[in-house]
């Protein structure tokens, strides 16, 4: 059975919405997208790409996969867009009429606290959540996810999607952090069981 981790920019109060671009996600009104923006830096791209350095797949949901489809399907000029198209990618969907268009993409249609659950059951691979706010809003209280790497930024945004839902109550244990240049801390945390 594989495990299920998470990589995502949170700001301080726990937005996880738009953090790439102004048009991103603009869902109830948000007008903060693309706030993570003044933060990369190299520590960033080195810890946080150890999130993604494995040789397992990709899980998203279908709002998350539609966009980063379009942001690095095909691209070469990054190391992003050649690992993003080789990799197995599973997009959780309520639309089971829903068809996927970019490489090694599998849907799981249907309620995803089930689709993810036995996919994460049948599976011998590590899978990876990028983004997908209302996937994770049902695989956390379903105690699908293991290990969440967070990048959180020292900003407060007041509104938007938040990385756990309304009366979550989680445990996790700190495995690592590491502040970068620009003031944001990265954590590696795993699930307390």
């Amino acid at each position: 059975m594989g495990g299920i981790s998470i990589v995502e920019n949170v700001s301080l109060d726990g937005v996880v919405q738009a953090p790439g671009s102004p048009d991103e996600d603009t869902r109830g009104g948000f007008a903060h997208g693309g706030w993570f923006a003044p933060y990369p830096d190299a520590v960033l791209g080195e810890v946080m790409g150890r999130g993604m350095a494995g040789e397992g797949a990709m899980l998203f949901g279908r709002r998350t996969y539609e966009s980063m489809q379009a942001a690095w399907a095909g691209t070469t000029d990054n190391p992003f867009g050649p690992l993003l198209d080789a990799r197995q990618k599973y997009v959780a969907t309520r639309n089971p009429g829903w068809s996927p268009t970019w490489a090694n993409t599998t849907v799981l249609a249907g309620d995803a606290a089930t689709t993810v659950a036995d996919l994460k059951a049948a599976v011998d691979v590590d899978l990876t959540v990028l983004g997908s706010p209302d996937l994770l809003a049902t695989l956390f209280p379903a105690g699908l996810v293991d290990d969440a790497w967070l990048a959180v930024a020292p900003v407060v945004l007041g509104s938007g999607r938040r990385l756990f839902p309304d009366g979550a109550h989680l445990r996790w244990e700190l495995v690592e952090a590491v502040p970068t240049t620009t003031g944001v801390v990265l954590g590696h945390y795993r699930a307390a069981r």
